[in-house]
């Protein structure tokens, strides 16, 4: 068990549900293998505005995890929100500074993080976005604000929500940004370097689902998978098989973790200690 004492600092994750949440697990792992005197907890919670009031009130509440469904709705309760999170439209994250409080959003962050680590360089490539929910839309922006790659191309099931990403991206990032319907996904297989999938198809218990035919795939590509659970989904299987380079979503996860982590310890990461901690988690 972790001391606790009146020098402890608290971080948390918030969300309702948070059962299913693994901060817990990777952060609990981190301060353990570095020392640190922090814990972390995970809270239900449904007034975010109380449990801000509250986390400013607690100078030991020195950071937070925000998930579903109060990424959004914190946002107006904070003093400061990092310019990435203001164009995402969320934050992931918040740190407490003697009572000053910021917002920041790691998801998309901690993927290109995890692009990074697997020797992946961006300059010149085509990224294939296949779905536009909140991960994706983080991500996107990540990587329209943070690489060179040479254009982004969003397809999802629903022409509204592709069209309102597509125009945000447009506005508020130098990226060339295209898009269009699931079934224009041969043609953008083809003509595209890394594919991420960011829908929920092939997420657990569906883990025999995939949304690309595994003959689409071609060997020089890269794909991305953002369902963490199963960790080898269907969509990363077949794209091995055929020859490509993968990444799978447990990596965004801990990633995102990782610079969490950072931000409110001022310490470097003990990565593998949250991997390993993650990794037995899942099994």
């Amino acid at each position: 068990m972790p001391r606790v004492d009146t020098e402890t600092q608290l971080c948390a994750v918030i969300g309702n549900p948070v059962e299913h949440s693994l901060s817990p697990v990777m952060h609990n792992a981190a301060f353990e293998a570095t020392g640190l005197n922090y814990v972390y907890v995970a809270f239900r919670v449904e007034n975010v505005g109380a449990c801000i009031t509250g986390m400013r009130a607690l100078p030991s509440f020195r950071g937070m995890s925000v998930t579903i469904p109060h990424k959004i709705a914190v946002m107006e309760h904070l003093d400061a929100i990092e310019p990435m999170a203001r164009h995402v439209g969320c934050v992931n994250t918040v740190t407490n500074d003697n009572g000053t409080l910021s917002g920041s959003i790691t998801d998309g962050l901690g993927t290109l993080r995890a692009f990074s680590e697997a020797g992946v360089d961006f300059t010149g490539r085509s990224v294939l976005f296949i779905g536009t929910g909140g991960a994706a839309r983080a991500v996107s922006f990540a990587m329209a604000e943070r690489t060179d790659a040479a254009r982004i191309t969003l397809l999802g099931r629903t022409p509204a929500h592709v069209a309102a990403l597509a125009d945000d991206l447009r506005a508020k990032t130098a990226m060339s940004i295209e898009s269009g319907p699931l079934n224009a996904l041969e043609g953008a297989m083809a003509a595209h370097d890394i594919v991420i999938q960011g829908t929920p198809v092939g997420m657990h218990p569906n883990s025999d689902a995939s949304p690309v035919p595994k003959a689409l795939f071609r060997p020089e590509q890269i794909a991305f998978d953002m369902v963490y659970r199963p960790h080898r989904t269907r969509f990363l299987r077949e794209a091995e098989e055929a020859g490509c380079q993968t990444i799978p979503g447990i990596e965004m996860l801990i990633n995102q973790a990782v610079l969490q982590f950072e931000l409110w310890t001022a310490t470097d990461a003990p990565v593998q200690a949250m991997r390993d901690a993650v990794v037995a988690a899942l099994e």
